[in-house]
């Protein structure tokens, strides 16, 4: 049952220049040790979380029909400039870019990458 979840995430495809993330647990209180309300955090204009899964990125436009020359091959695959975002990174995002979904009980942000303020990343993750 462990691994349900992540069988239950690999359904969902993310579309164009969109990221998932799942929110950072906050703490119930303030620096001074006074305990907030319940959603006080949640509802602050900037959010953190962990990427768990990206589009493919910004889709690039086919050449027109004209500059088609007959003896080129013409490839039918859509091709996309990459996102700098990358899965296990780390997101400080703006929170009114943002779409909240709850997916089999666990709640995810729907986030396009321009309301992405910085990123933070291990690199030993990717090697």
């Amino acid at each position: 049952m462990i691994n349900k979840k992540p069988k239950l995430l690999e359904k969902l495809i993310v579309v164009g220049d969109i990221v998932l993330i799942k929110p950072k647990k906050l703490s119930n209180k303030s620096k001074g040790g006074l305990f907030l309300p319940p959603g006080y955090k949640e509802k602050e204009e900037i959010q953190t979380g962990y990427i768990i899964k990206c589009g493919p990125g910004y889709p690039i436009p086919f050449p027109s029909e004209e500059a088609e020359e007959s003896w080129k091959n013409i490839d039918d695959k859509v091709k996309y400039v990459p996102l700098q975002a990358k899965v296990g990174d780390l997101a400080i995002f703006l929170q009114k870019g943002a779409i909240e979904i709850v997916y089999d009980n666990e709640k995810y942000f729907i986030v396009p990458q321009h309301s992405i303020l910085l990123l933070e990343r291990d690199e030993m993750l990717f090697e």
